[in-house]
């Protein structure tokens, strides 16, 4: 009963964030989106699979939801917007707004859909909203395993 509560609670999560996405794009917002990949030098033996997005709004905010599988359940992982795209240094360094956003991580000026819990499937959904537009360097999606090795990467397009 336990599993299949959990299991129902993330459809529902990655249906919202699907129709959200959905009514966004309409609504004249900047989507963008990729497919997760394990890093080629990652740690452990990920098998990866699922999408990030990010919506850029009309009202002045920035979205970014993942949806992945192929984690250990129970595990906690970080997720975080980064400045390069996956296959330039790994992603490189975290994206920051240089200055503190409404919602923002960390100082107040990273975007982290994450830190987020595999099910007992090893699957997980993050999701965060921010008061800012995320810049034209906001261009991946960073999977950290617990400890914090980069262990995946979603390019956005």
């Amino acid at each position: 009963m336990q599993n299949r509560k959990r299991i129902v609670t993330w459809l529902v999560g990655a249906l919202a964030v699907v129709l959200f996405a959905t009514s966004a794009s309409a609504g004249g917002a900047e989507v963008t989106s990729g497919e997760f990949e394990a890093f080629a030098g990652g740690i452990g033996s990920y098998d990866i699979d699922g999408r990030a997005q990010m919506v850029r709004t009309p009202s002045g905010k920035t979205i970014v939801s993942v949806v992945v599988s192929g984690l250990v359940p129970g595990a906690i992982y970080g997720s975080h917007v980064h400045k390069q795209a996956c296959a330039s240094g790994d992603a490189g360094v975290h994206y920051s707004f240089g200055h503190s956003v409404p919602g923002g991580a960390l100082d107040g000026s990273e975007i982290w859909p994450g830190p987020f819990t595999a099910n007992p499937a090893g699957r997980a959904v993050g999701w965060t909203s921010v008061g800012g537009i995320a810049g034209d360097d906001a261009v991946s999606v960073v999977i950290h395993a617990p400890g914090g090795a980069k262990i995946a990467c979603a390019d956005l397009s």
